[in-house]
């Protein structure tokens, strides 16, 4: 498994890439997870006697790689929470995809996740429970049975974009869960893109990998 990598740093931000395999944050088992790697990176590199303070403002998924943003106080916490529900932070993926897909697009559904076994269901109306999750997407190359897809995040649903997908009749390369067929370590999915605002100097920022 491949180690998570720093992208960029100050006071105020980290930026690092998560591997597949690592979870945003601790579930109490022994797998690895990228809150707990960087707070011993920066307890380490800063020589920082107890506690440090890291914030989790978003999420992959485990088997999803790609750049995330965490936040080095409890304000910039704030702000970039706040970013994410008004809509300026904005997140890039690619996609790997079964099948054939063309052109550019939206898929507009509704989740209903089932926390026990982590898994969404997807519906094409409002039902009882759902949330509304929306995406827009631009289609690639065709190569070997798979679409490469490039995928605009307008919502930020757990498992969107592998459920909607999936739901269209085009799983994602490896994701088992949604009907996709099995291949190595990981899915066909990395976030490849984030764009957001300094919390502190307002600046744009955004990182590509």
């Amino acid at each position: 498994m491949d180690s998570p990598r720093i992208i960029f740093e100050d006071n105020h931000l980290l930026v690092a890439f998560k591997p597949a395999g690592y979870l945003s944050q601790s579930d109490g088992s022994d797998a690895p997870d990228m809150l707990s790697f960087l707070k011993d990176y920066i307890k380490v590199k800063y020589n920082k006697p107890g506690n440090v303070y890291l914030g989790l403002v978003h999420r992959l998924d485990r088997n999803v790689s790609g750049v995330m943003v965490f936040a080095r106080t409890s304000k910039c916490a704030s702000r970039l929470s706040e970013q994410i529900r008004k809509g300026t932070f904005s997140k890039g993926y690619r996609a790997r995809v079964q099948g054939k897909l063309e052109g550019e697009g939206r898929l507009v559904n509704y989740l209903v996740k089932d926390e026990k076994l982590n898994k969404v269901t997807v519906y094409d109306r409002e039902v009882p429970g759902s949330k509304r999750c929306e995406l827009e997407y631009k289609a690639g190359a065709f190569d070997g049975g798979f679409t490469d897809v490039d995928v605009k995040l307008l919502t930020g649903r757990s498992h969107q974009i592998r459920a909607q997908f999936a739901h269209a009749g085009h799983p994602l390369e490896g994701d088992v869960k949604y009907g996709g067929k099995k291949s190595g370590e990981g899915i066909g999915l990395m976030s490849c893109r984030l764009s957001f605002d300094h919390p502190t100097t307002g600046e744009k920022l955004e990182f590509t990998i």
